[in-house]
């Protein structure tokens, strides 16, 4: 499967993104998803992850209530909703797809191209 993100930009502090991660070659829905953020000059880490089935999710503490992740696997794609976005949110954004537990940790073999979001303050 390859994967391609898609709908950075941007933003004002306070205002909302949503990024789309579009998977092709085969069904996103073998696998779990993740979305990562890596900053200038920092390590890539773990934002959000969906199960397979979409029925759990994971959230790293930093964007708890503030970012969504969500899929639909008619669309092959999977979602990453950004909300109250703050200055420090910015960064390119990627998804990858495994099992959740690798995700979860930083592990894939699956890496899609990264996004960039950049907020204003």
């Amino acid at each position: 499967v390859q994967l391609q993100a898609s709908g950075g930009g941007l933003v004002q502090a306070g205002g909302s993104l949503r990024l789309s991660c579009l998977a092709s070659g085969r069904p996103l829905n073998n696998y779990a998803v993740g979305w990562f953020r890596q900053a200038p000059g920092k390590k890539r880490e773990f934002v959000a992850g969906i199960s397979w089935s979409g029925g759990s999710t994971y959230y790293a503490d930093s964007v708890k209530g503030r970012f969504t992740i969500s899929r639909d696997d008619s669309k092959n794609t999977a979602y990453l909703q950004l909300s109250s976005l703050k200055p420090e949110d910015a960064a390119v954004y990627s998804c990858a797809a495994d099992i959740l537990g690798r995700l979860i940790q930083g592990q894939s073999d699956i890496w899609g191209q990264g996004t960039l979001v950049t907020v204003s303050s």
